[in-house]
């Protein structure tokens, strides 16, 4: 029974013990592992499957492989299995993970700043096509993705990627992951400040470093020095945004926080500046507080988000000046709101050295292992040996000379990967849905292509920028709530009364103008066979009814309910 104020029951052994662990903050001695996840690192640290999946797994094949490994340690080396083909959304929370994984995995090249040359990129295509049965989707995290790959090729795609200088280390798991970079650091000619130093000494420190390799949950990161703030600072644990300090010049904000899934929560300012040499210190100290003090008893709190939450970011500021930086910081200004609403690259743009950026726009993300190694083909055949990926899953040829620039648009257009797409192509995004992963309720990647021929069909004139993301879970890695139509799959019922794939729908998201998270209309549930009436309705509702230069998010925010149904 609960004890009360005045007098207080004694505890129990079993409060006693809840009391003592806390939330398992390694800073406040809690060290004892309070889940099956925390056991299983204390137990092994991930950075050591790998050995035997190149000694043992690989050889004895998929049933040899211990289910910690399996379900848990792998990640820490960018593996997931993926979904056993035929399970429909329906029994997504109800199997247990062995009858839903399948003998395949999901294989993510972590690919920091989306940092890729042309022959880098041949090499992903090249592996595609030989090991993963064509797969490579480009994710809104910079990464690429590949399916159906088996274990028993792992070790040999490993060598192949790091002969190039590629890796998946740490690309999932409880890690430092990926981290996110302007696209055209260092070329751009708005540019602020090139981070590009700052995140190679972060990789240097921090990426398969077993001081590291044990954090609460997974830690997401970006630095930008663009003023289109283009790596979607405001939903990463930690962000590095370029500013012009009045006395110290060129150097960075410093974000942390933020994140989404089902808790999204937009990253709070230190108010910080802080010089590019001092930014992986900084870096540091914030993943040194999360692996400390963060959250490991209950994994649905276990992101740095609830720690900055609960504690707020003067706290958070003094604790990372005061343990881990022994020195003060730089108080700075705010980045300032970006020019234009898209912040993907897309389209013609000069660089700074004179030469020119190309950046054009797949399908959701998806292409395949024979279109990569076509798209390194034709930059290389026009003199470019850079590529870049986006945060919007999108991709640049970088360092184009003048007189190439059409002949590489034209080429590119021939692989379907349009410079000056649609708004509906540009601004489509989905995640891998049902068709991959284990945690999907609806399909997400062939539905998003559909919708997109779909719109362009019936409102072809539609030309204000706009976002429509689409996810198959409320997981929300294709950021649902910051979309200016976010679609969360699940199933829901028809006018029959049967039950289909069908979604939720946010809408006036944004990031970057004025950040915050989508409405939600009581009751409103599309069926994904409503979707393109649905979407082309509300699209022609904000036309008729917007005010001059106002944005969909905006329209959204004031509109009735009943012009958003």
């Amino acid at each position: 029974m609960a004890s009360t104020p005045e007098k207080p029951a004694p505890a129990t052994p079993r409060r006693k013990a809840g009391r003592h662990r806390g939330e398992g903050q390694w800073a406040r001695g809690h060290f004892t592992p309070l889940n099956g996840n925390e056991q299983f690192k204390k137990d092994d640290d991930g950075l050591n499957v790998r050995t035997r999946i190149e000694t043992i797994y690989s050889k004895a094949g998929f049933d040899s492989i211990d289910p910690n490994d399996l379900r848990g340690r792998m990640r820490w080396w960018g593996l997931y299995t993926q979904r056993k083909p035929g399970i429909d959304g329906g029994k997504t929370a109800i199997l247990e993970p062995e009858e839903l994984d399948d003998e395949y995995f999901m294989l993510r090249v972590r690919i920091d700043g989306g940092r890729l040359t042309t022959q880098q990129l041949r090499v992903i295509g090249e592996i595609s096509q030989e090991f993963a049965r064509g797969t490579a989707d480009i994710t809104d995290r910079q990464n690429i993705q590949y399916h159906w790959i088996r274990i028993e090729d792992v070790p040999e795609i490993w060598n192949r990627l790091e002969e190039v200088g590629l890796s998946t280390t740490e690309a999932c798991g409880d890690t430092p992951r990926v981290i996110l970079g302007s696209p055209v650091a260092g070329i751009a000619e708005d540019e602020i400040i090139d981070g590009t130093p700052a995140l190679e000494e972060i990789q240097r420190r921090i990426v398969g470093n077993k001081e590291f390799s044990n954090l609460p949950r997974k830690f997401k990161s970006a630095i930008s020095g663009s003023p289109l703030l283009d790596v979607a600072h405001e939903i990463n644990d930690i962000a590095f945004v370029g500013v012009n300090h009045p006395e110290h010049g060129p150097g960075f904000d410093v974000w942390v926080g933020g994140g989404l899934s089902t808790n999204p929560k937009i990253g709070v300012r230190l108010g910080a500046w802080v010089p590019l040499d001092e930014v992986p210190d900084v870096y540091e100290g914030v993943i040194s507080i999360f692996r400390d003090y963060g959250y490991r008893r209950l994994r649905n709190r276990a992101r740095l988000k609830f720690l900055v939450a609960d504690w707020g970011p003067e706290r958070f500021r003094q604790v990372l000046e005061d343990e881990y930086l022994k020195r003060a910081l730089i108080d700075g200004p705010a980045p300032e709101q970006p020019v234009r609403q898209w912040r993907d690259h897309v389209g013609v743009h000069r660089q700074k050295d004179g030469r020119f950026y190309v950046g054009f726009a797949p399908r959701v993300g998806r292409v395949d292992g024979a279109t990569l190694t076509k798209i390194a083909d034709v930059a290389a055949a026009h003199g470019s040996a850079r590529l870049r990926t986006t945060a919007e899953q999108k991709m640049i040829v970088l360092d184009v000379e003048e007189p190439q620039v059409e002949s590489l648009v034209a080429g590119l257009e021939a692989l379907d990967l349009q410079v000056e797409p649609s708004p509906f192509r540009r601004g489509t995004m989905a995640c891998t849905g049902i068709e991959f992963c284990k945690l999907a309720i609806v399909e997400t990647k062939a539905r998003g292509a559909a919708l997109i021929d779909e719109l362009e069909r019936r409102i072809p004139d539609f030309d204000e920028p706009i976002t429509i993301n689409i996810n198959g879970c409320p997981n929300a890695c294709a950021r649902i709530q910051v979309a200016d139509i976010g679609l969360k799959g699940q199933l829901v019922l028809d006018d029959d009364g049967n039950q289909v794939e069908g979604y939720q729908v946010h809408l006036g998201g944004a990031l970057g103008l004025e950040a915050g998270f989508g409405r939600k209309v009581r009751g409103l549930k599309v069926t994904s066979a409503e979707l393109p009436d649905y979407i082309e309705r509300v699209l022609k509702r904000f036309e008729a009814e917007r005010e001059d230069g106002e944005r969909f998010a905006t329209w959204a925010a004031r509109a009735s309910e009943e012009a958003l149904s």
